[in-house]
Protein backbone atom coordinates (compact mmCIF):
# COMPACT_ATOMS: atom_id res chain seq x y z
CA UNK A 1 0.00 0.00 0.00
CA UNK A 2 1.17 3.29 -0.71
CA UNK A 3 0.22 6.96 1.36
CA UNK A 4 0.80 10.05 -0.10
CA UNK A 5 0.60 13.45 1.45
CA UNK A 6 0.98 16.41 -0.58
CA UNK A 7 2.39 20.25 1.14
CA UNK A 8 2.89 24.12 -0.10
CA UNK A 9 -0.57 25.00 -1.33
CA UNK A 10 -1.90 28.19 -0.83
CA UNK A 11 -2.84 31.67 -1.97
CA UNK A 12 -1.45 33.26 -4.66
CA UNK A 13 -2.00 36.63 -6.61
CA UNK A 14 -2.21 35.91 -10.77
CA UNK A 15 1.41 35.66 -11.85
CA UNK A 16 2.81 34.41 -8.92
CA UNK A 17 4.55 30.89 -8.27
CA UNK A 18 3.75 28.39 -6.00
CA UNK A 19 5.92 24.85 -5.63
CA UNK A 20 4.08 21.94 -4.47
CA UNK A 21 5.52 18.30 -2.90
CA UNK A 22 4.53 14.80 -2.43
CA UNK A 23 6.27 12.53 -0.47
CA UNK A 24 5.28 8.57 -0.83
CA UNK A 25 5.74 6.11 1.66
CA UNK A 26 4.28 2.41 2.51
CA UNK A 27 5.09 -0.27 -0.44
CA UNK A 28 6.20 2.11 -3.20
CA UNK A 29 8.37 -0.48 -5.24
CA UNK A 30 5.56 -1.42 -7.68
CA UNK A 31 3.97 2.34 -8.38
CA UNK A 32 6.55 3.57 -11.59
CA UNK A 33 4.62 6.69 -12.17
CA UNK A 34 3.16 9.71 -10.22
CA UNK A 35 1.02 12.52 -11.07
CA UNK A 36 -0.21 16.16 -10.16
CA UNK A 37 -4.28 16.27 -10.32
CA UNK A 38 -6.40 19.22 -10.34
CA UNK A 39 -10.26 19.60 -9.81
CA UNK A 40 -12.24 22.97 -9.27
CA UNK A 41 -15.50 23.45 -8.13
CA UNK A 42 -18.06 21.85 -10.79
CA UNK A 43 -15.35 20.60 -12.99
CA UNK A 44 -14.21 17.19 -13.09
CA UNK A 45 -10.59 16.28 -12.23
CA UNK A 46 -7.96 16.50 -14.82
CA UNK A 47 -4.44 15.55 -15.29
CA UNK A 48 -1.49 18.47 -14.79
CA UNK A 49 1.22 16.44 -15.16
CA UNK A 50 2.82 13.47 -14.88
CA UNK A 51 6.04 11.47 -14.32
CA UNK A 52 7.87 8.24 -14.76
CA UNK A 53 8.83 7.46 -10.79
CA UNK A 54 10.81 3.78 -12.04
CA UNK A 55 14.54 3.63 -12.86
CA UNK A 56 14.64 4.84 -16.27
CA UNK A 57 14.75 8.59 -17.34
CA UNK A 58 12.08 10.74 -15.71
CA UNK A 59 9.61 11.08 -18.81
CA UNK A 60 7.11 14.01 -18.58
CA UNK A 61 4.08 14.47 -19.55
CA UNK A 62 1.96 17.37 -19.43
CA UNK A 63 -1.79 19.13 -20.04
CA UNK A 64 -1.49 21.78 -23.13
CA UNK A 65 -3.37 24.22 -20.74
CA UNK A 66 0.15 24.29 -18.20
CA UNK A 67 2.74 23.86 -20.85
CA UNK A 68 5.38 26.38 -20.65
CA UNK A 69 4.19 27.26 -16.75
CA UNK A 70 4.70 24.48 -14.91
CA UNK A 71 6.88 22.03 -14.07
CA UNK A 72 7.40 18.19 -12.57
CA UNK A 73 10.41 16.48 -11.70
CA UNK A 74 10.82 13.86 -9.18
CA UNK A 75 13.32 12.85 -6.26
CA UNK A 76 13.81 9.33 -6.08
CA UNK A 77 15.57 8.81 -3.23
CA UNK A 78 13.22 10.50 -1.43
CA UNK A 79 10.12 9.61 -2.82
CA UNK A 80 9.08 12.72 -4.05
CA UNK A 81 7.66 14.72 -6.55
CA UNK A 82 7.34 18.69 -7.26
CA UNK A 83 5.37 20.60 -9.04
CA UNK A 84 6.78 23.96 -9.81
CA UNK A 85 3.98 26.29 -10.83
CA UNK A 86 4.67 29.38 -12.15
CA UNK A 87 2.74 32.36 -14.09
CA UNK A 88 -0.82 31.03 -12.07
CA UNK A 89 -3.82 32.11 -13.98
CA UNK A 90 -7.07 32.49 -11.81
CA UNK A 91 -8.50 29.12 -13.86
CA UNK A 92 -5.60 27.68 -11.86
CA UNK A 93 -7.49 27.31 -8.63
CA UNK A 94 -8.59 24.06 -7.71
CA UNK A 95 -7.55 21.18 -5.10
CA UNK A 96 -4.28 19.71 -6.30
CA UNK A 97 -3.95 16.00 -5.59
CA UNK A 98 -0.72 13.56 -6.07
CA UNK A 99 -1.15 10.65 -7.12
CA UNK A 100 0.89 7.39 -7.94
CA UNK A 101 0.39 4.14 -10.04
CA UNK A 102 1.97 1.25 -11.75
CA UNK A 103 1.04 2.23 -15.50
CA UNK A 104 2.14 1.07 -19.05
CA UNK A 105 3.88 3.44 -21.05
CA UNK A 106 1.00 3.72 -23.10
CA UNK A 107 -1.33 4.76 -20.91
CA UNK A 108 -3.40 7.37 -20.64
CA UNK A 109 -0.64 9.58 -18.29
CA UNK A 110 -3.31 12.33 -16.93
CA UNK A 111 -6.44 9.60 -17.29
CA UNK A 112 -7.06 10.17 -13.44
CA UNK A 113 -8.73 6.32 -13.73
CA UNK A 114 -5.52 5.23 -14.11
CA UNK A 115 -4.24 5.27 -10.75
CA UNK A 116 -4.67 3.42 -7.61
CA UNK A 117 -3.52 5.94 -5.20
CA UNK A 118 -4.29 9.13 -4.28
CA UNK A 119 -3.36 12.19 -1.74
CA UNK A 120 -5.74 14.10 0.60
CA UNK A 121 -4.94 17.36 -1.98
CA UNK A 122 -3.73 20.78 -1.09
CA UNK A 123 -5.71 24.11 -2.39
CA UNK A 124 -4.12 26.40 -4.63
CA UNK A 125 -6.02 29.68 -5.12
CA UNK A 126 -5.29 32.09 -7.46
CA UNK A 127 -6.93 35.47 -6.94
CA UNK A 128 -6.57 39.21 -6.70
Amino acid sequence: QVQLVESGGGSVQPGGSLKLSCTASGDTVNSNRMGWFRQAPGKEREGVAAINTGSGSGVTNYADSVKGRFRISRDNAKKTIYLQMNSLKLEDTAMYYCAAGNLRYASRWLGPNEYNYWGPGTQVTVSS
